[in-house]
């Protein structure tokens, strides 16, 4: 009976250590299969967080700008279009017998013809707006000598008198025009890019003036000048100088010069030949040459060139039958001054030609 109670006993028991055998062995498989990846172990990355985006073209600081004529951008014409259809707006300079800004006056002082017959002032301002201004810069091997700072030194006190929130684009040139700074409205920024630079080379100086219209044009202010600084002195450009000035007659860019001229340079047959083509190129823009002798004088006009471009006044008007023929129309600008103030003058562009603007 005891042997049957026993064999019993060891029969129940055989499931229990059957099972006590087999957990061992299935245990680590558990825990492995339950185990986190380890901290250290890569996460895969989208594609758009490991590419890296594209630099821009041309306009990177210090990137070299081709001669040949700047890309054309879809939507937007060829070369400088600056007449609109429904508005002619000039900047007026009007200045005394010496010389001397004359601010405070009103629409009615002044009367503006185009092709002869006197149009209605629909627009006047005489605001201090900002400006959106090119400094053409020439690095040429003619600047050599201390011809590049003194004019560095003098464009300080250019930017120092300009208004706060003038806007500067910075070209230099020798063989070849580049852009070394875009848009940009700290004026010190403008100067030390200048600070190292070294004059060599050949003078493209008509290039950098077609690429000055270009990108000042692109400004944020709707008023625009060129400060070019050389010795005037072009013989290294893709553009001829009849192009540089149609393209300056369209443009409502104003080109101020000023001629860099060494001891010997303003006697010289290269000295008069680049003092004229200076002053054609800013005439036709309704700007204005100069020529300074001395480092004093030419930080005085420097000086000048910045309170004039804040001394202006802007007067428009909508042209009677303006039909877009592509011809040349006169401007001509006249001032009545009130009674008591002496005899004042006036200077504008010359003109416009009719050509519909798409912007």
């Amino acid at each position: 009976m005891k042997s049957q109670r026993g064999y019993a006993a060891r029969c129940a028991l055989l499931p229990i250590i059957a099972l006590l055998l087999f957990l061992p062995a299935t245990m680590p498989v558990a825990t492995m299969q339950e185990k986190p990846k380890p901290a250290t172990e890569p996460v895969a990355k989208p594609d758009s967080l490991i590419k890296t985006s594209p630099q821009e073209p041309i306009l990177q600081k210090s990137e070299a700008v081709p001669r040949p004529t700047p890309p054309k951008v879809p939507g937007e014409v060829e070369g400088p279009v600056l007449v609109n259809t429904d508005l002619i707006t000039v900047t007026v300079t009007v200045t005394d017998s010496y010389g001397r800004f004359v601010s405070g006056l009103t629409q009615n002082a002044f009367s503006i013809f185009d092709n002869k017959q006197q149009q209605d002032i629909s627009f006047f301002s005489d605001d201090d707006a900002p400006v959106s201004v090119g400094v053409i810069f020439d690095v040429s091997g003619s600047m050599s000598g201390d011809k590049i700072s003194r004019a560095r030194e003098a464009l300080s006190h250019f930017i120092q008198t300009s208004h706060n929130s003038d806007e500067y684009f910075l070209i230099g040139f020798n063989s070849r025009a580049q852009l070394l700074m875009d848009r940009t409205r700290d004026g010190n920024a403008v100067l030390d890019k200048l600070t190292f630079v070294q004059t060599r080379n050949q003078t493209a100086l008509y290039d950098a003036c077609y690429l000055g219209v270009e990108r000042v044009q692109r400004g944020a202010h709707p008023k625009r000048a060129l400060l070019l600084i050389s010795d005037g002195q072009d013989n290294d450009s893709r553009y001829t100088f009849g192009q540089l000035r149609r393209v300056l007659k369209e443009a409502d860019v104003i080109l101020y010069a000023i001629g860099i001229l060494g001891g010997n340079d303003p006697s010289s047959s290269m000295g008069m030949e680049g003092q004229g083509i200076l002053d054609e190129l800013a005439n036709v823009s309704g700007g204005k040459s100069f020529f300074p002798r001395t480092s004093a004088e030419m930080d005085d006009i420097f000086e000048q060139i910045a309170l004039e471009l804040r001394h202006q006044y802007s007067i428009g008007y909508k042209p009677a039958n303006f039909v877009t023929d592509g011809k040349w129309h006169k401007i001509k600008v006249k001032i009545s001054p009130p009674r008591g103030l002496p005899r004042l003058f006036v200077r504008s562009k010359e003109g416009y030609f009719a050509v519909a603007s798409t912007r």
